[in-house]
């Protein structure tokens, strides 16, 4: 009998390991040079990279790994000494790495699948155009191109999503940038409605061609006008409790949305702005929401609790994804939201009473 419970255990562990195995997708190679080395494999949940486990090559530095499928395609990475490598995967197909210790991040071959190839090629046209990448015009039209090849992939929102000096290869702000991100949005929104990054792209899309110009609707863009047309915040004030921008847009008619740090040398003089735009429009319906993104939580807790608006505080435990969807790239950086939607980005704050006025 206790034979017979071991066959029958052993076989049930043998199917689940096969049933596993068929519902997995692998990464696998070779890295020259990294024999017992830890190399990490890495997945991302809104712009934060946490890992999924740590994987030591063995000897010539292969390797092998499975993952259970996650039901839809999404960007995975290899990380060696800080150094990481780039690749999707669609369902449960195997990805094959080969790369070298010493050119890890910069010579490497991913195969497997077309977005892998494509994935290679994207992050090896834009290391060979180096700190240029950014201005590069045929670098930008060539990745549009692979992007509108397949706008529904996940190469697609991987070039969108690709930062270069820490700023958004296709900026949302700029017209063209933005056109080619509204169609990858609509893409998105017909083929994988459900997929989590498909509110993000829609959400980038809408936000920032409000805010390029208000008044147009392109007679291409299938997006509904009726999608909220910023991205929500739910941050904690300085007694703790959590207070959405949600909210403050539905109970006001103009909301100022403000980035800044309160240790910062201009501070001071930049809310006393925003407190001049305060005192004249409040009484009217004008609300300002301000998220501090101080490294002493202790001393913006000092400095709010004087402020009459409402001051929310974002660690930096939390990741910067909040910040690459509002395109901040300096404190301070102020929002105008009219009537639930971004109309203005203030790029000179002594201009802020004025936009405010514009809106009332």
């Amino acid at each position: 009998m206790k034979h017979i419970l071991a066959a029958s255990a052993a076989g049930t562990l043998l199917l689940m390991a096969a049933a596993c195995s068929n519902n997995s997708w692998h990464v696998e190679g070779t890295v020259a040079g990294a024999t017992d080395k830890p190399m990490l494999v890495q997945a991302s949940e809104n712009g934060h990279w946490y890992t999924l486990d740590t994987i030591v090559p063995g000897r010539g530095g292969k390797f092998s790994y499975a993952h259970p499928a996650m039901g839809r395609p999404d960007v995975y990475r290899l990380t060696l000494d800080g150094r990481s490598i780039y690749f999707p995967v669609d369902s449960i197909e195997t990805v094959t790495v080969e790369a070298n210790d010493s050119t890890f991040d910069t010579s490497y071959t991913i195969a497997g699948s077309d977005a892998a190839a494509s994935m290679m090629e994207v992050d090896r046209l834009i290391r060979e155009a180096g700190a240029s990448a950014l201005t590069d015009a045929q670098l930008k039209r060539k990745l549009a191109e692979m992007m509108l090849a397949d706008p529904s992939g996940i190469v697609a929102y991987y070039i969108i999503s690709k930062r270069v000096n820490g700023e958004m290869l296709f900026n949302p702000a700029v017209r063209s940038d933005n056109r080619v991100i509204g169609a990858v949005a609509n893409a998105y929104s017909e083929k994988r409605p459900s997929d989590p990054r498909t509110s993000m792209l829609k959400t980038l899309y809408l936000a920032n061609r409000a805010m390029i110009n208000p008044a147009s609707v392109a007679p291409a863009d299938t997006i509904q006008a009726t999608e909220l047309a910023y991205f929500d915040i739910a941050l904690t004030n300085e007694k703790g409790q959590k207070l959405t921008l949600s909210d403050a847009v539905k109970r006001n008619k103009v909301v100022v949305l403000s980035f800044t740090a309160y240790t910062a040398e201009g501070s001071p003089a930049y809310n006393a702005l925003l407190a001049e735009a305060y005192r004249a429009y409040h009484g009217q319906g004008m609300e300002i929401y301000q998220v501090a993104l101080d490294d002493d939580e202790f001393q913006w807790k000092k400095s709010a609790k004087n402020l009459p608006w409402i001051t929310v505080y974002h660690p930096a435990t939390i990741g910067a994804e909040l910040l690459r969807s509002y395109n901040v790239q300096g404190l301070p950086t102020t929002f105008v939201i009219a009537n639930g939607t971004i109309t203005d980005r203030v790029t000179n704050p002594k201009t802020i009473t004025a936009t405010v006025g514009r809106h009332m």
